[in-house]
């Protein structure tokens, strides 16, 4: 009986094991399949020409090139899945995608999905308001301020308005685009979200002179990469990877090509410097 039950336990290890193995699936499959988000620039989102774009996208290809050559195959296809908001970490729980590549917050509630790399930046939520109204969120009691669902910038806004003791209108957005529409239309006082998402939309927006951001974070949040759940072989790759871009400083010209000529602030230099780990 006792035999029985362990050789039932090494088959339940076993198969775990195996599940978690992506790496292994990657090279009998051929393929490696990357999510990404088409509303979170520069983060993550679709290119112009249609092609994925953004920093967190930059790095997985980064990391993908290191997976060709663990795996044996250069001609290794990439594959990139389009994920939301909503539906991104199940995603990499299910297996319909390999690694995520977008800026997903690392929460000990999302780890109880998902594993997490090492962190790939810091920011902050934000607001951006119109020139014409109140410029502090704490000045938009009564008001509609809109914000992305399902995300933790969400609660963070919750949060915040009970720490004002303020009770606007929070209104849901499914995309950032939404929500900047919303704003620049007037339907919305005021848009809450990751201040580096704000600043490209504030840069692409044709009503730019009508439209400023709060000076002030609300939150500091890190961002990393979102893996399978107990598949230490990726995490490792997809650590290394990281690491040796920011020890190296080539995270610098792949930081440059999302953010324009913005030089990473403190908080940035300093993660790179901590998490630029030695071989």
């Amino acid at each position: 009986m006792r035999a029985g039950w362990l050789g039932l336990l090494g088959l339940v290890v076993s198969t775990a094991t195996l599940a978690a193995d992506t790496l292994s699936r990657v090279r009998e499959s051929g393929t490696l399949r990357l999510g990404f988000r088409m509303d979170a620039p520069p983060y993550s989102y679709r290119s112009a020409d249609g092609s994925p774009a953004g920093y967190m996208v930059d790095l997985c290809r980064e990391v993908s090139e290191n997976v060709k050559k663990s795996v044996g195959d250069p001609k290794l296809k990439i594959d990139f899945v389009e994920v939301t908001a909503a539906n991104r970490l199940e995603a990499v729980r299910d297996g319909t995608v390999d690694i995520l590549c977008d800026p997903t917050s690392v929460t000990l509630s999302r780890r109880e999905i998902v594993d997490f790399s090492l962190p790939t930046i810091v920011d902050g939520a934000s607001v951006l308001y119109r020139t014409s109204g109140p410029n502090h969120l704490a000045d938009f009691d009564g008001k509609r301020i809109g914000v992305l669902q399902g995300t933790t910038t969400e609660q963070t806004l919750k949060t915040a308005l009970w720490q004002l003791d303020i009770k606007p209108q929070v209104v849901p957005m499914k995309t950032h685009e939404e929500g900047i529409r919303a704003l620049s239309a007037g339907t919305l006082d005021a848009y809450f979200g990751d201040r580096g998402i704000l600043l490209h939309y504030l840069r692409q927006s044709r009503k730019f002179a009508e439209i400023r951001i709060e000076d002030q974070y609300y939150t500091f949040e890190t961002y990393a990469l979102a893996l399978p759940k107990d598949d230490g072989r990726l995490r490792l790759l997809v650590d290394a990877t990281l690491a040796d871009l920011y020890r190296t400083r080539s995270v610098q010209r792949i930081f440059t090509r999302s953010f324009g000529n913005t030089a990473p602030d403190e908080f940035v230099r300093a993660l790179f410097v901590i998490h630029g780990v030695a071989k």
